[in-house]
């Protein structure tokens, strides 16, 4: 998933424009965007609130070659002015947001996108209904299994997890699209729960 959205983004950048990682955290999706975009005199601009998370990922991003420049800044993401750009990225990051704000700023989004830009938008969804939740949870669990987590990780992880990621069905994604004025939007990845989908101003 990392190594296309890279691809994405290359496909929709446009030159002298700004790229957007909101929620950047350790900057793999942002390395990924400045290695594979080729458009003209472009800057990806990672955002994250944390200071720790962004040292981190500034030894990252220095630690390999990519031919567009990256900025880093620490930031509410809430709160920081959008300028014009033309691909924003939110890799698993709308879901730790308060869920009242998150068609606040899917609006700002696509204000802030130039005509043919995109939103790329990655997830953990709920299943739409009861019993699909429980088997792609379940499945996902399974997965970790076999990847030598333990019973007790596992549980530790969701017991973490569960009332500070606050989980939407896909239908609640694509309902809050159309809220925020997308023209269009398709999921393009899925594994288990793990939805990444498109969005796109025309």
């Amino acid at each position: 998933m990392i190594q296309n959205i890279g691809e994405i983004a290359n496909r929709f950048a446009s030159n002298h424009s700004v790229i957007y990682d909101l929620g950047c955290a350790t900057g793999i999706s942002t390395l990924s965007i400045a290695r594979a975009v080729t458009a003209q005199h472009c800057r990806v601009i990672g955002i994250d609130n944390s200071s720790a998370m962004l040292e981190q990922c500034n030894r990252f991003v220095k630690a390999y070659q990519h031919s567009t420049p990256i900025e880093l800044i620490e930031a509410d993401i809430l709160n920081f002015q959008l300028a014009p750009c033309s691909v924003v990225v939110m890799n698993f990051t709308l879901q730790f947001l308060p869920p009242d704000s998150r068609e606040t700023i899917l609006q700002r989004i696509h204000e802030a996108l130039l005509p043919g830009g995109v939103l790329i938008l990655s997830e953990k969804v709920k299943g739409e209904r009861t019993d699909h939740d429980e088997l792609l949870i379940h499945l996902h669990h399974n997965f970790k299994r076999d990847n030598g987590y333990s019973d007790l990780e596992i549980s530790q992880k969701r017991t973490a997890l569960e009332n500070v990621m606050l989980l939407d069905t896909q239908s609640q994604h694509f309902a809050r699209f159309d809220a925020a004025g997308f023209d269009s939007y398709t999921e393009w990845y899925r594994c288990f729960n793990f939805s990444s989908m498109l969005a796109f101003k025309a």
